[in-house]
């Protein structure tokens, strides 16, 4: 028996619409995307922005940064000889602020250079603050005082949205009913739903065939086993 080949794929890079017109803006999100819009009239110069993994925090960031002509780079990549440079512009975004390691010394001493010089601080991280395992008493005592606001899990209004928006970013044509049974199906999770979006992408393309119920159900099936795992 001849089994259907299967076809070699390139692993490209798909890269994601960052603007304000691709926000989806929903009641999960929409205390964050106020207040990042409400700048510069925040109530401070600090801004920390949480959220579960690929609920949008780089996304508004990006959004942010480019309003606020802000640099912007991962906390891992912070060191106390960077922080004069930083400094210099007017606005910095400091990103995955959970990760480690990091130097908790410099990024306290940026928030407190950037105050000083009337400058503005925005910082992004996975999960509360509290989840964050600071271990530096005088950053942590800063940044409870700070502006604080937390992206939620997505609705079913944005779920849907997401579904759509991502696979157009991959270029991928689906009909509205299987947008629908996936949204029904799935883990209520923007990062299940980013995962899905590219595992559908791959097996489309291993198979050389379109975007089906049926795809789509064996890749549930795939991806329930992975989940597991």
């Amino acid at each position: 028996m001849n089994e259907t080949p299967r076809q070699l794929t390139l692993d490209l890079p798909v890269f994601p619409r960052m603007d304000t017109e691709d926000f989806l803006v929903s009641s999960s999100n929409e205390s964050a995307y106020s207040l990042l819009e409400a700048w510069p009239e925040w109530p401070s110069r600090l801004l920390v922005l949480s959220g579960p993994p690929g609920s949008g925090k780089t996304h508004l960031s990006t959004i942010w940064a480019k309003r606020a002509n802000a640099w912007a780079l991962d906390v891992q990549d912070l060191t106390s000889v960077r922080v004069p440079h930083l400094v210099a512009n007017s606005a910095v975004v400091i990103e995955k602020c959970e990760a480690l390691p990091r130097d908790e010394d410099a990024l306290f001493h940026l928030i407190n250079a950037m105050e000083e010089r009337g400058g503005w601080v925005l910082l992004t991280g996975r999960g509360a603050l509290a989840g964050w395992d600071l271990k530096t008493p005088d950053l942590l005592s800063r940044l409870r005082r700070a502006i604080s606001v937390e992206i939620e899990q997505p609705d079913d209004a944005l779920l849907g949205a997401l579904l759509v928006k991502l696979l157009i970013d991959r270029q991928m044509i689906v009909d509205t009913s299987i947008v629908e049974y996936i949204r029904q199906r799935i883990e209520r999770s923007v990062e299940s739903v980013q995962r899905f979006v590219e595992l559908i992408d791959q097996e489309g393309l291993i198979r050389g065939r379109r975007i089906t119920k049926g795809l789509v159900s064996e890749c549930l099936q795939k991806f329930d086993n992975t989940q597991s795992e």
